[in-house]
């Protein structure tokens, strides 16, 4: 029989949370990111891979950096024939980046080479790619009294060592439902995971893909950020980019939005002045941003005019067409 231990919250000490890139990854938790097959998720973390090598700064955070010691696993992939050429055309410090060497027995999330690789070189970041893959024969990824083991060992690394435990994986097939029921296996994955985040295209501009913050248990949940993947002009990242979770899975691009958005505007503006907040109330119910609302509204000249302790917007006496 256990022996009963009791903690008392007085003697807790309080710490702040350490964040590798805020508020998308924090250290010392699991982190979550997925998407549907061929949407970028695998470029997105092997750029990252490749800016925390050199100690650059990661997008929308310009934080300083220091060069990070990385784990990257993956199973999909060739080393030689994908992976590292990937790496080099983010100008990555290779020798920041270790492999676990799978030639004699394949890695699980279980197996305690996880914990001795981070143990033996100091890594700040280890990415299993996709998570899949190392779960295990014996794991049923839908059993949730089998997930919750694997899980909790892998935050008990996680937590040890300071270590950004990055779970890489697919999104399941069930189309039309909210992106939480999508995810990876039993729901407790996203229990688990700290932070949550999708990666998806653009589909009216499917060289944009766009990753989006699903869940943030330690910080506000980060805008969207875009990056760009073409024939044309290779990869380059795009910066922040406004759109929801489900209208990235669906389909539903920016630009119907603001079509969307203006159409609102032009409609409740037609028979003279509207009060704003009635305006934006409606907005929201359509699932249109407060940022889309604005950048409309500054294009087609709409006035805002207070009468009272209230605000009204007012369209311009010629508007255009």
């Amino acid at each position: 029989m256990t022996q009963l231990k009791l903690i008392s919250m007085d003697q807790v000490p309080i710490e702040e949370v350490q964040w590798l890139w805020y508020p998308y990854i924090p250290y010392g938790k699991l982190t979550i990111i997925h998407g549907d097959p061929g949407e970028g998720k695998t470029t997105l973390i092997l750029r990252l891979a490749a800016l925390l090598s050199q100690g650059e700064s990661l997008p929308c955070d310009d934080r300083p950096q220091e060069p990070v010691k990385i784990i990257y696993q993956t199973a999909e992939d060739g080393l030689g024939d994908t992976i590292k050429p990937r790496l080099l055309a983010g100008d990555a410090d290779c020798a920041q980046i270790k492999v676990i060497d799978e030639t004699e027995a394949s890695l699980t999330l279980l197996d305690e080479r996880v914990e001795q690789a981070i143990s033996e070189t100091g890594a700040r970041v280890m990415i299993l790619d996709p998570v899949q893959a190392y779960v295990g024969t014996g794991v049923d990824m839908n059993r949730a009294n089998e997930v919750r083991t694997v899980l909790a060992q892998l935050s008990r690394i996680a937590e040890k060592y300071k270590c950004a435990m990055i779970l890489v994986g697919h999104l399941n097939k069930a189309q039309g439902t909210k992106s939480q029921y999508r995810g990876l296996g039993s729901i407790d994955f996203q229990a688990a995971a700290r932070s949550v985040l999708i990666v998806g295209r653009v589909k009216e501009k499917p060289e944009v893909r766009v990753m989006a913050h699903e869940k943030s248990s330690l910080a506000p949940e980060g805008e969207p950020v875009a990056f760009e993947l073409s024939a044309d002009n290779g990869f380059r990242w795009l910066g922040h980019y406004d759109i929801s979770i489900d209208d990235l899975l669906s389909g539903v691009s920016r630009e119907k939005k603001s079509d969307l958005a203006e159409k609102l505007i032009r409609d409740c503006l037609s028979d003279g002045r509207y009060p704003q907040q009635a305006l934006m109330d409606k907005a929201k119910r359509m699932d249109i941003s407060k940022r889309i609302i604005d950048e409309v509204k500054k294009r087609l000249n709409v006035r805002s005019v207070k009468d009272g302790n209230q605000w009204f917007w007012q369209l311009p006496d010629e508007l255009p067409l």
